[in-house]
């Protein structure tokens, strides 16, 4: 790997968010690519919030929202802040080679095109990869494999139980009985109580379905599609985790950033 590689990461979801701060904080300058209105649940964990208003900040490091192509190129170069574009990703790729391409927008129930060739090196993390046939390599996202390195073969289909927290499973999400547009007055860290309504689509009210802390919340105005993540409980309540790097996308992040080349030293500012 060249020492200053360009890196794309498609992506700004906590997964995506997680792997462009260690990269950040690596000494490389990663750039994140998603969606103009990604429908982000926990966005307290990830950098989404950067394409509404502009700047974002995950763990004391800044993002902020690039629209052009000569934005994008100065803040890479000034090594401030993360740049997070909605560009669509053939602009990106058109406009010059990149090094590594991550695809880390864990979208777990469609198959991913096939992206070899993209990058000089590309890396796909969650269910459906196939590393040697949609991505160079895949990394394992299910607790249960968690940051395996796949380097031929497929990665595990999707397990459909999310890990407990607190003791809930399933239980803790609501998801959308309908398709349409988000609305809601509610804030990722608010304390809620079962049968609270959280927001509503399309005049339709979605409730807690518990009480605990709510994690995550997709952003009003965004639009969704029927059966979609639109909120989260922890049900451990205030001593819950919602904002910050969770331990699971930390870890995916380091194996990403080892495979990269992380063990680079940098000089002290």
């Amino acid at each position: 790997m060249k020492p200053d590689p360009a890196l794309l990461i498609r992506g700004s979801g906590e997964v995506g968010s997680a792997i462009a701060l260690a990269l950040f904080r690596g000494g490389y300058r990663p750039v994140v690519q998603d969606d103009p209105a990604p429908a982000t649940l926990r966005r307290g964990m990830a950098f989404s919030d950067a394409l509404f208003d502009g700047r974002a900040l995950l763990d004391g490091v800044p993002a902020c929202r690039v629209d052009g192509l000569d934005d994008l190129r100065e803040t890479v170069q000034a090594g401030q802040a993360i740049p997070v574009t909605a560009l669509p990703v053939a602009d990106l790729l058109a406009a010059q080679d990149w090094d590594v391409l991550v695809d880390a927008r864990l979208r777990k129930r469609s198959v991913p095109e096939d992206q070899r060739g993209l990058a000089g090196l590309t890396i796909g993390l969650g269910p459906n990869f196939v590393a040697g046939g949609t991505v160079d390599i895949a990394i394992e996202t299910s607790w249960e494999a968690l940051g395996t390195i796949i380097r031929k073969g497929p990665t595990l289909p999707l397990r459909g139980e999310p890990r407990p927290i607190g003791g809930v499973g399933r239980d803790r999400n609501v998801y959308a009985m309908q398709g349409g547009v988000v609305q809601t007055t509610h804030h990722i860290g608010d304390l809620v109580s079962e049968g609270d309504v959280l927001g509503e689509i399309e005049g339709a009210p979605f409730i807690a379905p518990l009480p605990g802390l709510l994690r995550g919340l997709v952003r009003s105005g965004v639009r969704v599609d029927k059966g979609a993540k639109l909120a989260e409980i922890d049900p451990r309540g205030s001593t819950g985790h919602c904002f910050g790097v969770g331990e699971r996308p930390a870890r995916l992040a380091a194996e990403v950033l080892k495979l990269i080349g992380g063990d680079r030293q940098y000089p002290a500012d």
